[in-house]
């Protein structure tokens, strides 16, 4: 149920014409600081899983988890603009939903190229921007720790539900492997399988 509480009465307020903004606590920094970044990385990354979501079905397996990630990047975005003082969401369910997606896909022989379903594709973008505020949090350093292995975690999580929304059409693009590695097997070994893309 929404809360009575108006949390924005005005939109346009011109107090960040000058190039500062203020943090929950009233403070006010340059909105090229660090922290800025990464609460735009994050604020970001939400936009394009809004997106990624007008793609899914109501009954997709995948609908319920991208609406609880939104809900949890504001979870996010509130601790970095409290300065930790909101906590972060926990990524325990992040890495359980990674294990039950990935057992139900075919094991990967080569790279996986973004692409296929627009679906797919659109996870493939939020992977990457995830990545991107990962980098971010982490120029935070200890301070926004908790927010940088969430995120961690969850581009993870994008990379194994675009290959599920690829399974489910039977069209995942790959890699042809690099000019001196076509025709013979290189490091890949005798299955050829790529090295692990999580972290």
């Amino acid at each position: 149920m929404a809360r009575a509480k108006k949390r924005i009465t005005r939109v346009t307020t011109k107090t960040g014409d000058r190039g500062t903004t203020s943090l929950a606590d009233g403070s006010r920094v340059a909105k090229t600081h660090p922290r800025m970044h990464a609460i735009g990385a994050v604020d970001e990354l939400n936009s394009y899983l809004g997106l990624l979501l007008t793609e899914l079905h109501e009954s997709s397996a995948l609908t319920e988890p991208c609406r609880q990630i939104q809900q949890e990047l504001f979870d996010i975005g509130a601790n970095l603009a409290t300065l930790g003082a909101t906590p972060c969401p926990d990524p325990q369910w992040v890495e359980t939903e990674v294990a039950r997606l990935n057992e139900q896909l075919p094991a990967l022989t080569e790279f996986v190229i973004p692409g296929g379903t627009r679906a797919a594709a659109l996870a493939h973008v939020c992977r990457a921007t995830c990545r991107r505020a990962e980098r971010c949090l982490w120029e935070l350093e200890e301070d926004a720790a908790g927010a940088a292995r969430y995120a961690n975690r969850l581009s993870d999580l994008f990379f194994v539900m675009a290959r599920t929304c690829n399974a489910d059409s039977g069209d995942e693009p790959q890699w042809r492997g690099s000019q001196g590695e076509r025709g013979s097997q290189g490091e890949r070994g005798s299955q050829g399988e790529p090295a692990d893309i999580g972290e």
